[in-house]
């Protein structure tokens, strides 16, 4: 087997660390890319085209140069980020809980386990700033995700229709953790 093949074939390892306003042009990369990857055929095929790395970086770095009540964890293999999430409070601010507001994971770095160790490190960190629950949404038709927080133990909630690019009304359906130490171990 030449090295090529043998390399391709290698479960990759993954280090998961706080992302900081250095790593925003890498976490707006992994970004557009996974949005693309992802919502080809959810989503609008202009609105993806017309998604921009930079404007995605400037924001990154904002939001990681004024910490606030949130976490942002980057997951990086030997070539670079591959994922990330984003939580913090939750949008409908019910006392006590958190809301992952953004978790991806390139295409080439999923079925590895780095979602779930994403999910457990984000709930761990959010634990530690005092969330109890936690919840996140996801499009009601992207099924892979939709399996994936099920198998993590999240409940789902009915579908609601948001607002979408475009002002193009989705339907996502939220998960819950209704006890964040299930996620933590």
């Amino acid at each position: 087997m030449d090295v090529v093949s043998w390399w391709s074939f290698r479960p990759l390892s993954f280090v998961v660390f706080p992302a900081g306003p250095s790593d925003a042009e890498e976490l707006a990369r992994v970004h557009v890319t996974s949005w693309r990857e992802t919502y080809r055929g959810l989503l609008p095929d202009a609105f993806l085209a017309r998604m921009s790395e930079a404007g995605f970086a400037r924001r990154f770095r904002r939001q990681l140069s004024a910490p606030g009540d949130g976490v942002t964890l980057a997951a990086a293999d030997r070539y670079g980020l591959v994922g990330y999430l984003q939580g913090g409070p939750s949008r409908r601010g019910v006392a006590g809980e958190a809301e992952v507001a953004t978790l991806y994971v390139l295409r080439q770095a999923q079925g590895r386990g780095l979602g779930g160790r994403l999910m457990t490190d984000g709930a761990r960190a959010l634990a530690a700033q005092g969330s109890t629950s936690l919840m996140i949404s996801v499009l009601r038709d992207n099924i892979r995700a939709r399996g994936f927080y099920e198998h993590l133990g999240g409940e789902p909630e009915a579908a609601r229709q948001e607002p979408g690019p475009g002002g193009r009304l989705l339907y996502e359906v939220a998960y819950r953790w209704r006890d964040i130490s299930k996620l933590i171990g």
